[in-house]
């Protein structure tokens, strides 16, 4: 017998679709002389998507061919103009001009619709004008218009089959853009195609379009899987892949693992922390409304900066002013760490923020400027910007784990229903923190006081006693443990001794 020879497969270059988002679910971009299906229904930005594909391919010095058989020349110049491109370079071939030929041979004086143009005749021209120019790249739009040629779907999937054994040999990769308009989603075609994107577009409950894509498929290659946000904007499609923590511990995780503390600038709150909070960990915040569970935080931001660290705070409910000078209020004027670049603020407006966005904010936070510590004031709002539940504690998780891994302090804070007695609140993510710091009021000798206490550290010690918490002009001041106190936590307790322990109101 003869002797065979394993051949190793070899992996594809790699073309760039021009929205460095989208290349990096794709690992790179589109696998080179293949055949991909763009489908998305009227308005998610196929067209945008296929000309940002092409002008990259020009941008490299590519030959680039755009077959428009919905849409005439002037509609497509003014897409790319609402963008600011120009389309000079663009190989534009469209139906107008293939039936105009048509008319001149067969000598007809009528206009011939769509419908009445002969597929055969409409592929042949197409491939006449490939053989002409050779391109590299290709884009023809759309798949309705040719479905609609064929008039019945074998001879439409016999069509798609030819299209796909024509430019296999040619080195040439091609995107077919379809609107939906099968009623069976057309998995046939899906079949047949190389890869296939879907872009997506939803209303949301602030009746706000949210859009999204996910790669159905790329055939013999890997891709980052689920669904993207991604907005359209003067310049084209900006794509945010999936926030993913990464799975695989390496030596630099590892040496993460050696925790280094992040104190809060407060000795008794550092005291009831053992010490402070650990880098590398997150911290969910709960309490009541006005508790003070935004300034707790601060706190840390303030420390962080003072020690020359580079902060972040996420504000989904407070004014940058109103935040700026609640925080001067307690001891910690922010401004000149504003201004110097160790702080910023992002102010969130969730009816127009997608997650995806959200999270490219703190993407480009740790990994561009390298901050250490950030702030997500509250997890109310962003539970507002969530189409729901699961997805928010999904997303959340991904989020902390990915913070972990980047050695960031997090810290989350979250309102809970109520004021005194029994509290809730919107969503339990406790579980999903490390470090859980419990905020209650209480009353006491006619007063109303303010109650802080450690639920959960998973990374060290901690106190277990439930201590006052106050603010004031100097900061925030941390008493000793309520020891003569039963029931601080349904705030209502018991006394069961003198006052002496109780702080003096702060000044």
């Amino acid at each position: 017998m003869p002797e065979t020879i394993a051949s190793k497969p070899v992996a594809l270059k790699r073309l760039s679709t021009g929205i460095p988002g989208l290349d990096d679910i794709m690992l790179g971009g589109f696998p080179e002389n293949r055949l991909y299906l763009i489908e998305g229904y009227p308005g998610t930005g196929k067209t945008t998507l296929a000309l940002q594909f092409l002008l990259e391919g020009l941008r490299l010095g590519e030959t680039v061919l755009y077959v428009s058989l919905s849409e005439t020349r002037e509609e497509i110049e003014q897409v790319a103009m609402s963008h600011g491109w120009s389309l000079k370079g663009i190989h534009l071939f469209e139906l107008n001009e293939m039936e105009e030929s048509l008319l001149e041979e067969s000598q007809q004086n009528s206009i011939f619709h769509t419908s009445e143009v002969e597929l055969s005749e409409t592929t042949k021209r197409i491939f006449e004008q490939a053989e002409k120019l050779q391109p590299t790249r290709v884009v023809l739009d759309s798949l309705s218009e040719m479905r609609l040629l064929a008039g019945d779907p074998l001879r439409y999937r016999r069509q798609i089959l030819a299209f796909k054994q024509f430019f296999a040999g040619r080195r040439c990769t091609v995107l077919l853009l379809d609107d939906r308009t099968a009623a069976d989603g057309d998995l046939q075609l899906q079949s047949i195609s190389h890869g296939v994107l879907m872009l997506e577009e939803q209303l949301t409950d602030h009746s706000t379009t949210r859009r999204r894509l996910r790669v159905v498929k790329l055939r013999a290659s890997d891709f980052q899987s689920g669904h993207h946000d991604y907005i359209i904007e003067r310049g084209g499609l900006l794509v945010y892949p999936r926030l993913v923590a990464s799975r695989e511990e390496t030596p630099q995780s590892r040496q993460a693992l050696v925790m280094k503390k992040a104190p809060s600038g407060r000795a008794g709150l550092d005291t009831l922390l053992g010490g402070g909070l650990e880098y590398g960990t997150s911290t969910l915040v709960l309490g009541p409304a006005g508790g003070g569970k935004s300034s707790l935080a601060t706190q840390f931001l303030w420390a962080a900066a003072e020690r020359g660290e580079k902060v972040a705070c996420y504000l989904f409910e407070e004014a940058v002013p109103i935040f700026l000078r609640r925080s001067k209020g307690l001891g910690m004027d922010l401004e000149n760490y504003l201004k110097s670049g160790l702080l910023t603020l992002h102010p969130i407006e969730p009816a127009t923020l997608s997650p995806g966005q959200f999270y490219d904010l703190i993407k480009n936070e740790v990994e561009k400027r390298r901050v250490s510590v950030i702030v997500i004031d509250s997890v109310n709002g962003y539970l507002n910007a969530m189409p729901n539940e699961k997805h928010l504690i999904l997303q959340l998780h991904e989020l902390l784990s990915y913070l972990n891994q980047k050695h960031v302090l997090s810290l989350l804070v979250m309102a809970q229903h109520g004021m005194l007695g029994s509290m809730s609140q919107p969503v339990d993510v406790s579980y999903l923190a490390d470090t859980v710091i419990l905020l209650r009021y209480f009353e006491a000798l006619g007063r109303v006081k303010k109650a802080i206490s450690v639920i959960k550290q998973r990374i060290g010690g901690h106190e277990d006693t439930i201590r006052e918490f106050a603010l004031g002009a100097n900061g925030l001041s941390i008493g000793e443990p309520l020891s003569e106190f039963q029931g601080v936590l349904t705030g209502v307790p018991q006394f069961f001794g003198a006052a002496k322990g109780l702080l003096k109101d702060a000044k």
